[in-house]
């Protein structure tokens, strides 16, 4: 009894073997952006598809080692990425990324964090979200997609360029959990959720930034067809509960200032 049962799992998994669900194995690199969601559905998709995912982060777009491009240019292996649209396109110029394979997963505005306790300030209007930076003691946002558009258009726009480069940081909302900065100001999917803040709202129409996350394969993958299953997947209405919760929409149109 036990030596067929033995005997049948051998063959199982060696046709498993023979037909590459055994090893087939997805590596992304994702932006922080599109991280909540992705942790959020992946066990499903592994389940349902015998795919394994391996999940590592970068930055879309930036100057650091950290950087989806500078990792793929340094030779890192990965199969899918999932970025802003901004720094996917840089990508795809540089001739990355598996031609028309490039799609956009979803979208989420700019919003405002504290520390869990502290008083919300007023993000209701242009005039008062200024005022509030120009209170705070420390402001942190990530350098990458959205930081480029604060420190080269919305600052300048607002006035308060000079007046905030002396206290701005690139650490993210977790410098205000720690109590290192009074405001995080980045994607609302980056804030949700995350221990020690609370979530403040999203800035004002006028100056909002609408944050496109979109996925591509990348040009030297070994697993295409099992790349193609995990963004179809993505793009599915299973995921649909999961952006709502990380404060995301599907993708609808090119809104970004």
């Amino acid at each position: 009894m036990h030596f067929a049962r033995n005997l049948l799992l051998t063959v199982m998994v060696f046709a498993a073997c023979l037909t590459g669900t055994a090893t087939a194995q997805v590596r992304v690199i994702s932006s922080g952006g599109f991280r909540a969601p992705l942790d959020a559905v992946l066990p499903e998709f592994q389940k349902t598809s015998g795919i394994t995912v391996t999940v590592s982060s970068g930055q879309s777009q930036g100057d650091t080692p950290n950087t989806i491009a500078n990792q793929l240019r340094r030779g890192v292996q990965a199969d899918v990425v999932i970025m802003s649209r901004e720094g996917l396109d840089g990508l795809i110029a540089d001739g990355r990324i598996v031609k028309g394979t490039d799609v956009n997963l979803a979208q989420t505005p700019l919003g405002v964090s504290v520390r869990a306790g502290a008083p919300k300030p007023d993000i209701r209007t242009v005039e008062a979200f200024k005022k509030t930076l120009l209170n705070a003691r420390a402001v942190t946002f990530p350098s990458s997609t959205t930081g480029i558009y604060m420190v080269a258009k919305l600052f300048p726009r607002l006035g308060i360029a000079d007046a905030v480069a002396n206290k701005t940081t690139n650490v993210g909302v977790a410098a205000v959990a720690k109590g290192d900065a009074d405001i995080a100001l980045q994607p609302v999917s980056e804030l949700l959720h995350v221990p020690g803040t609370t979530f403040v709202g999203t800035i004002p129409a006028e100056i909002q930034y609408i944050s496109v996350f979109s996925a591509a394969i990348v040009g030297r993958s070994q697993h295409v067809e099992e790349s193609k299953r995990l963004v179809a997947f993505l793009m599915s209405e299973r995921v649909l509960s999961a952006l709502k919760n990380s404060g995301m929409d599907r993708f609808t149109a090119r809104s970004t200032r």
